[in-house]
């Protein structure tokens, strides 16, 4: 890792952005989950340049606690897309309101 670690938190932050917008813009779900994976992905960059900086070993622990539970959300939420789109044909945003009891 370089000396300065702001180039590293500067990624971070544009990552997070980005998935922020595409979460709050996008409409399609598939798109809306690829957004959170971004903001968790930035989220534990950030954790990992600080755990680099301090020179602590518990942030890289939990670097790969963050993967794994970024891993399980994935798996989840794709099984949970695959099945709605058999339902509907469909994966808009907007078509979800109607799931509510």
């Amino acid at each position: 890792m370089a000396n300065d670690p702001k180039a590293y938190l500067v990624v971070s932050v544009l990552l997070f952005a980005i998935g922020m917008a595409g979460f709050l813009i996008r409409k399609n779900l598939l798109i809306v989950f690829l957004s959170v994976e971004l903001m968790l992905n930035a989220g534990a960059l950030a954790i990992l340049v600080f755990a680099r900086l301090y020179g602590d070993t518990d942030g890289h622990v939990f670097f790969f606690l963050i993967l794994a539970l970024a891993a399980a959300e994935s798996a989840v939420g794709l099984s949970m897309v695959i099945a709605l789109y058999r339902l509907r044909h469909k994966l808009d945003t907007d078509d979800l309101v109607e799931l509510r009891g």
